[in-house]
């Protein structure tokens, strides 16, 4: 039916996934110039990137996975983890091409992954452009109203400003990996994009940013639907754009919501982009989740699994799943199979916005709704991740760019306090997150010689040495401010205080 739907919208599906090429794509890429500036664009964010040393040992630190009254010193060569060997106090002054990092008993642990987070319309509560944008309602409604009020308004330098606060915040909270959400429509057109593939060159060497093109509003429904379509085919043509993002729910039926699925799969596997939807945002029992639709087009359309450089399938919010019975989950889980699909919790998002009780109601229990991650991980063998999505708007006006934050919130709302739920959910905003957008293969928490050096050493004041912080499962209970952030051979040296 959703095939039959895009070829009145001069779509034909079959032909697009006959130019499917995986790991071998065909399409020509327009040439971006990373180097060039949008007009009237801010002062270049590399003068206020955080300051970078080589860094070759570090001495006395805590790790997880090991004996937390054991220390150990690691030593980094070749933006990779060299040697863990047991701690050994030493009085010989090391050469001075050679930075050591005395860690005085901190926890060194892998660095911290932003899985899904949205660059382009970040503290807008927060700018005094955006002075007159306030909630009135805090619903979805209002959110996008406001939001849409605010793009009419964005400008190159706007868009930079607010974008290098959030991923120099990021940095700071232990962040060297994130997807960044920005928007294609017929309002900004390519103003999110530019800006973000600039700030994603200019702070390649603290924090990799992968690209989403995205598209907030429908693609089938209203009057420039097909013009949207157009300026996201064009834009992931452009080098740098690394997903294809769409919200089929805001599409204005069920047969458009599917059709806008079919689509953004046909064109994530034509142009060999992970895909990341914005999926099923309800708690209304009564609607069928697009879920499934999705996972029968993916096996449909032979969507790879076993390829060496395979790309992911990323379902954010995912709220009407909330509502599913233990069966509903084992059957999920089954439909899944070897597709490479994680899921993705939103809860500071999903928490402001949904289950909000009608003025009528008196104030007693609410049905509130965000993806139980960790029991879907540990329970139903279902991967998934956690992650901030927005900051200082009005879809999430609390909040920072600090995932640990969140994961330590989340300890109160899984009632997630073991030491197992404890690092799964550390793994959901560090390792298992960034499997889940493409980087690295293994979620594990434990430090290995041969890994890749991008860690966060959480650093323990002398003031707060009685708060402990000696195990993975303190730092989520109770997270230290001040970190340390290595980046392969590199300490980003920041202050998180």
């Amino acid at each position: 039916m959703a095939a039959d739907f895009l070829k009145t919208h001069g779509i034909d599906l079959q032909e697009v996934m006959s130019r499917v090429q995986f790991n071998n794509a065909s399409t020509s890429i327009s040439e971006y110039d990373d180097n060039a500036r949008p007009e009237s664009s801010a002062a270049s964010p590399s003068d206020a990137r955080p300051t970078r040393h080589g860094v070759c040992e570090i001495r006395g630190v805590r790790l997880a996975g090991r004996d937390p009254d054991s220390k150990w010193d690691v030593s980094i060569r070749d933006n990779r983890v060299a040697s863990i060997t047991s701690h050994k106090p030493r009085n010989t002054i090391p050469s001075s091409k050679i930075q050591i990092l005395d860690s005085r008993d901190s926890f060194l642990a892998p660095s911290l992954c932003h899985p899904h987070i949205h660059l382009d319309k970040c503290f807008l509560l927060n700018d005094p452009k955006y002075a007159d944008i306030s909630i009135e309602k805090g619903d979805f409604a209002e959110a996008m109203s406001l939001t849409s009020r605010a793009k009419s308004r964005f400008s190159d330098d706007d868009l930079l400003r607010r974008g290098r606060w959030l991923i120099e915040e990021s940095i700071a909270a232990g962040v060297t990996c994130m997807r960044a959400f920005v928007e294609v429509d017929t309002m900004v057109r390519f103003k999110c994009l530019d800006a973000g593939l600039l700030l994603k060159r200019q702070y390649r060497d603290a924090c990799d940013v992968q690209i989403c093109a995205f598209a907030q509003g429908p693609v089938f429904s209203g009057d420039d639907a097909a013009e949207c379509r157009t300026l996201m085919e064009e834009a992931l043509q452009r080098d740098g754009v690394d997903v294809v993002g769409s919200t089929p729910y805001v599409e204005a039926d069920e047969i458009r919501m599917r059709a806008n699925i079919d689509w953004a799969v046909s064109y994530a596997m034509q142009y060999n982009k992970h895909l990341d939807l914005h999926l099923d945002y309800s708690l209304d029992a009564d609607k069928e989740p697009m879920v499934y639709h999705l996972l029968d087009i993916l096996h449909d359309q032979g969507w790879p699994s076993k390829a060496k450089q395979v790309k992911r399938i990323m379902l954010g919010h995912c709220t009407r799943l909330t509502l599913f019975t233990a069966d509903q989950w084992h059957d999920l889980h089954s439909r899944i199979g070897d597709l490479p699909v994680s899921f993705v919790g939103l809860p500071t998002s999903d928490l402001f916005m949904m289950g909000k009780p009608s003025e009528r109601e008196g104030g007693g229990e609410r049905v509130r709704g965000t993806l139980q991650i960790p029991q879907m991980i540990q329970q139903y063998d279902i991967d998934g991740a956690i992650s901030v999505n927005n900051v200082g708007n009005a879809f999430t006006p609390q909040g920072n760019c600090n995932p640990l934050s969140v994961a330590s919130m989340c300890v109160g709302i899984y009632q997630a306090g073991t030491k197992r739920d404890t690092e799964t959910l550390y793994e959901c905003i560090s390792t298992r997150a960034k499997v889940a957008i493409g980087y690295g293969d293994r979620s594990t928490l434990v430090v290995r010689e041969g890994d890749e050096a991008d860690l966060v050493l959480f650093h323990v004041p002398e003031k707060e040495r009685h708060r402990g912080r000696r195990t993975l499962q303190e730092v989520v209970y109770d997270p230290p401010k001040a970190r340390s952030v290595l980046h392969g051979s590199h300490v980003i040296e920041t202050n998180a205080d």
